[in-house]
């Protein structure tokens, strides 16, 4: 399936978090040239720093980081109620994890070596999802604002 580069008016930022920076550097080229924006991290500790861009956004997140894991960071996420799709990505992939990951929410679980047309086939498919969650939360807000007048 070939990948629809976003247009301009698109702000998606793709957030990488991989503890190898020569996986970070390969992901933020691949995605770089789909036309997204990228933001690295090496461990889910930077992550959790950054702010949820108002804009579409997903994450590309390895399972196994030192410190906190992927899927440990997938929860943390989920207690905050920071609502970003995930793309799971791991060399060491076994069916309860990726069962794990996929129950919590993930878009895709895709094991060590994968293709770029996979993996930028999922990051399409999570942006569009966030999309969806965004103008759904907007029109919720003006729904609600039109409640209280």
């Amino acid at each position: 399936m070939l990948v629809e580069k976003p247009g301009p008016e698109s702000k998606a930022i793709v957030f990488v978090v991989d503890d190898d920076v020569s996986v970070r550097e390969a992901l933020e080229s691949l995605v770089r040239s789909a036309g997204f924006e990228v933001e690295t991290f090496a461990s889910a500790q930077d992550f959790l720093h950054r702010r949820k861009p108002d804009g579409p956004s997903c994450l590309v997140l390895d399972v196994r980081l030192p410190g906190l894991s992927g899927l440990d960071l997938q929860k943390r996420i989920l207690e905050a109620n920071r609502e970003i799709p995930i793309v799971f990505i791991t060399g060491h992939g076994d069916v309860p994890t990726s069962v794990r990951a996929m129950r919590a929410g993930a878009v895709e679980f895709l094991i060590k070596p994968f293709s770029d047309e996979d993996l930028l086939d999922a990051i399409q498919q999570a942006i569009k999802r966030d999309n969806l969650r965004g103008t759904s939360t907007r029109r919720c807000r003006i729904c609600t604002r039109g409640m209280n007048h």
